[in-house]
């Protein structure tokens, strides 16, 4: 092979250059690891971790990471995710395109708050800005603390048990509980609203060293089970091309009465 070919070789295996998977024929392994040998041997929650960050997690870290992978996992056809994932399946499509559906509507308003929450903590610690002047400001720009309030739940049943986790990791050493602590004074600031899933995940991803896009990429892994399960549950209903409302219930109407064409 002369060298021009040899160039055009390198360059066609450089194109999809990864650091994540090696791919062979009957070989596959994932940052090095085999994968007959993290079969069996690691959680899902360790295999994401290995996947994003490059390495095994500790034990603690991987407890951490997938109580906030069980804790996002639904929020009920309330969530518009959940009910756009429903309407795709009545619509005939296959469960892929359903879930394809509801995390196409994970966007910065409806499944972004994580991401948002989890750049708000770096940047107040990295700053360290005082929690009651960031919520002073938030007030004055009328603009909502990503992470805080909940539109369905006066007190987000998933906040407690998140947050004592993260607690008990900082006693196990696990992790450090910098932003544990901010994220709390800023809940203490912004009194009686309390933090809801978004912040508490967002407090431990941070306590976790994510990136905050990757904050985004795990509310969508979780939330895929619940779309998943839903849009399974709509395929065994007979019923055909589901709207937002039932049939008896017509949306109210603001515009013009009803009137005649103008001659011409």
């Amino acid at each position: 092979m002369n060298s021009a070919s040899e160039a055009g070789m390198t360059a066609a295996a450089d194109w999809w250059a990864t650091g994540i998977s090696d791919i062979a024929p009957g070989s596959i392994r994932f940052h090095g690891y085999a994968i007959e040998e993290l079969i069996g041997a690691v959680t899902f929650p360790q295999m994401i971790w290995l996947m994003v960050r490059g390495d095994l997690p500790s034990p603690g870290q991987a407890r951490l990471l997938e109580q906030t992978l069980v804790a996002a996992v639904d929020h009920g056809p309330q969530a518009p995710s959940i009910a756009a994932a429903r309407m795709a399946v009545s619509c005939g499509l296959p469960l892929n395109n359903a879930i394809a559906t509801g995390v196409n509507l994970l966007g910065d308003v409806h499944g972004g708050a994580g991401q948002q929450c989890l750049e708000l903590l770096y940047d107040l610690v990295a700053t360290e800005q005082d929690p009651q002047a960031l919520v002073a400001d938030y007030k004055a720009r009328k603009a909502y603390v990503p992470g805080f309030g909940h539109r369905f739940h006066p007190r987000d049943p998933r906040r407690d048990p998140l947050i004592t986790a993260a607690q008990q990791a900082v006693a196990d050493g696990t992790i450090s509980g910098t932003y544990l602590k901010s994220s709390l004074a800023l809940e203490s600031a912004l009194a009686p609203i309390p933090m809801n899933v978004d912040g508490a995940t967002a407090t431990i991803y941070a306590e976790l060293g994510f990136a905050p896009p990757l904050a985004r990429g795990l509310f969508v892994l979780s939330r895929s089970v619940g779309l998943l399960a839903h849009a399974h549950e709509q395929s065994q209903d007979p019923t055909r091309i589901k709207g937002p409302l039932p049939k008896s219930i017509l949306p109210t109407y603001t515009g013009p009465r009803p009137r005649p064409l103008p001659s011409s």
